[in-house]
């Protein structure tokens, strides 16, 4: 019986071990079927994003300057990177980035949840109002930038004539000129555009909640605002964290409303970070410190997404677990 046991423990052993060799053998197959799989997509991201941003590094480390044939090229290391730290010009784009990017995340943040919250209710001709709201978005961002300029003309356009006929103004405002004037004047087209897509993403977040759970707030007696703010909101706290973070990068990356609709004028007033890169880098054909402004810009995005994610995130998933 004793041999007997230990012949049946020895088989039990190696059949475990047998099965383990087998689950492996499945899994790295498994690994290389979905490596393969996602091969195109790999491939995909390295030449359109991964090789380019490499040569920009590279390009960042060179006194690269296309405004004379056959000049110089040397290799400067970092020096392109310490001459930011002198560039008044850079901290203007960054302080009129930060701005226009901060002033309309947080705008369109209240006035999404708002328009979500009325769009998810039901009555008639919701479908018809849905769709009304997403237009702004839907239209391409230089349609819209030259639509906002023909509104904020001083001599026809239809902001003057209405703030002069509620009797607002005495005088038509010239939108566009004015340096104090006209950031707002593109933050307030700038939350026109883009409103709709947080609404949209926050529409998505309150689609997902159960009716039982407002149900069972009415039950308990819950104020629309009781419910609102224990039920609705730690809900779609994630779907509000993607929304913010889409925005917040977005808006750092700011670049054709200004482009088109000011220029980054008058004088440097509109100029965001990405427009001063392309008009270092097309302009003044300054390739190697256009690079490295491009690549600054790009670790400050990166920074953000961090600060969202691990920061911002972390009681959400907390409350998960």
């Amino acid at each position: 019986m004793a041999t007997t046991a230990r012949l049946t423990g020895r088989w039990s052993v190696a059949g475990l071990l047998g099965a383990r060799g087998r689950r492996s053998a499945q899994e790295r197959a498994d690994a290389r079927l979905g490596l393969l799989l996602a091969a195109p997509a790999i491939l995909t991201i390295l030449v359109i994003a991964v090789i380019p941003l490499a040569g920009t590094v590279w390009d960042s480390l060179y006194r690269l300057s296309l405004r004379f044939e056959n000049a110089p090229r040397p290799f400067i290391g970092l020096e392109n990177y310490g001459s930011i730290l002198s560039d008044d010009a850079w901290y203007n784009a960054l302080q009129v980035t930060a701005l226009v990017s901060g002033v309309s995340v947080a705008v369109e943040l209240v006035l999404g949840m708002i328009i979500a919250l009325l769009i998810n209710r039901s009555f008639v001709g919701r479908g018809v109002v849905r769709a009304s709201v997403l237009v702004p978005w839907a239209l391409t961002t230089v349609v819209s930038a030259k639509m906002w300029a023909w509104i904020y003309d001083g001599r026809y356009g239809v902001a003057n004539d209405l703030l002069m006929r509620l009797h607002i103004i005495d005088a038509p405002i010239i939108f566009l000129v004015r340096p104090d004037v006209t950031i707002w004047a593109m933050i307030v087209a700038e939350i026109w555009k883009t409103t709709p897509f947080m609404a949209l993403l926050l529409l998505a977040g309150l689609q997902l909640i159960p009716g039982e759970l407002y149900e069972a707030a009415d039950l308990d007696g819950a104020s629309r605002w009781q419910t609102f703010w224990r039920v609705t909101l730690p809900i779609i706290k994630p779907t509000i964290l993607v929304a913010l973070l889409f925005r917040t990068i977005d808006g750092v990356r700011i670049f054709d409303l200004p482009r088109v609709l000011t220029n980054g004028g008058p004088g440097k007033s509109t100029e965001t970070l990405v427009l001063y890169t392309y008009n270092t880098m097309f302009t003044s054909l300054n390739f190697g410190y256009g690079s490295t402004l491009a690549v600054v810009t790009f670790i400050i995005v990166m920074f953000i997404s961090f600060v969202y994610i691990k920061v911002l995130g972390a009681p959400t998933q907390g409350a998960r677990r």
